[in-house]
């Protein structure tokens, strides 16, 4: 699995990138990676369809992204976890 650090992350933001969060909806509504699309880990399997290759995947912490990432490349997708999630991007974005 490929992975990214969250300062790695919001360098390539500007590259015209896909962020997949898998927190809950909840979650996502009290701040995420800007531009990023809600889809929470509840939902993956039945919206597999809207995730793309070259997506990158974040949660809260990177544990969550992880095992969607791990089941994402079984269904033969290729995608990037965001290792330490939103918290490690908010404190990229504090700098």
């Amino acid at each position: 699995m490929k992975n990214i650090t969250a300062e790695e992350l919001k360098t390539k933001l500007s590259e015209n990138i896909r962020v997949i969060d898998v927190r809950e909806g909840y979650e996502y509504s009290n701040g995420h990676v800007p531009g990023a699309i809600n889809i929470p880990m509840s939902e993956i399997e039945g919206r597999v369809s809207e995730i793309k290759e070259g997506d990158y995947i974040i949660c809260q912490s990177g544990a969550r992204s992880t095992n969607v990432c791990q089941w994402l490349e079984i269904q033969g997708l290729t995608i990037t976890n965001v290792q330490g999630g939103t918290s490690s991007f908010r404190g990229v974005l504090e700098y």
